[in-house]
């Protein structure tokens, strides 16, 4: 996931070139071999490729390696170009704004503006810490939503609470460590869990938290849960106090997964939890669990 390039993004199959063998799908970044300015890039990309053909695009590490570093690790100018040509790019289905080793590399923005340039939107993954926004805004096709982050601004989670997204089926927030920028309390989640907001949804994540237990109680109880498919609680700091709360709470047995991974249970916990939902069929995902004895931390910070 983290720590290596994406190759699969909204079912295309990116290749060694960031290309999809379609045509349809690009990878745009800067690197070693290529440090011109993301302008040069971009305008390379709009001589090589027709837009109105592209329907994938992954924007990776947009800044200089060179004499201009600090001045291009700011995110605003690239979702410039990007918002300006938006009119030209009528078949894009799906953007992923950040695709990079570390989600503390470079500087975000508020990415509400790319969602009202492209009403046609249908997957928005955005990768990163420090600025990233979203305002409350309305969508009538988004329908896959995730923020990636180890340090993820409440102003995020308030803001998609605040939206309305009928389409939307699947949504994942990762909220990181509060060295790194992270604010969410479980105030800010209530609304995604009182279960009215986003009557398509079916997948929930609620990933990498300090406070995964808390959360873990208030999903017991959350309304949002009964119309779920599957449910990620992962990467964060849970412990056996957060998984007898899931087992305590409503029955999760109507899950066809329920994404555990990176924690800190009991070997005693692990059995409880895989004893209540595997027969009934539903998928468990408890891989790196690390016991209770080490010291909690989420699994994505800087």
């Amino acid at each position: 996931m983290f720590f290596e390039d994406v190759t699969v993004f909204a079912g295309y199959y990116f290749d060694w070139n960031d290309v999809d063998e379609s045509g349809e799908a690009v990878r745009l970044r800067r690197h070693w071999e290529n440090d011109a300015p993301f302008s040069e890039i971009w305008q390379e990309f709009k001589e090589t490729f027709d837009l109105g053909t592209v329907e994938a695009l992954v924007i990776s590490d947009w800044w200089s390696y060179g004499d201009q570093y600090e001045e291009s690790l700011y995110l605003e100018p690239v979702l410039g170009l990007l918002t300006d040509d938006a009119s030209q790019m009528t078949s894009l289905r799906a953007l992923f704004i950040g695709e990079r080793e570390r989600p503390s590399l470079g500087y975000m923005a508020d990415v509400t503006p790319v969602l009202e340039a492209f009403p046609q939107l249908e997957y928005l993954t955005v990768r990163g810490n420090f600025g990233v926004a979203l305002r409350p805004v309305r969508h009538d096709k988004v329908r896959d939503l995730r923020f990636e982050s180890g340090g993820l601004p409440k102003v995020v989670v308030q803001g998609i609470a605040g939206s309305e997204l009928p389409a939307l089926e699947h949504l994942e927030v990762w909220l990181g460590a509060e060295e790194w920028g992270a604010g969410t309390t479980l105030d800010d989640l209530e609304p995604l869990l009182a279960g009215g907001r986003f009557p398509a949804l079916r997948h929930l994540g609620i990933r990498n938290s300090e406070f995964q237990d808390e959360i873990a109680a208030a999903v017991a109880r959350a309304p949002v849960v009964a119309r779920l498919d599957s449910l990620s609680l992962s990467h964060g700091t849970l412990s056996d106090a957060g998984a007898d709360a899931l087992l305590d709470g409503q029955s999760l047995t109507h899950l066809s997964r329920l994404d555990l991974q990176h924690n800190y249970l009991t070997a005693e916990a692990v059995r409880r939890v895989r004893e209540a939902l595997e027969p009934n069929g539903v998928e468990v995902d408890l891989s790196s669990t690390m016991g209770p004895d080490q010291e909690r931390s989420v699994a994505i910070s800087e």
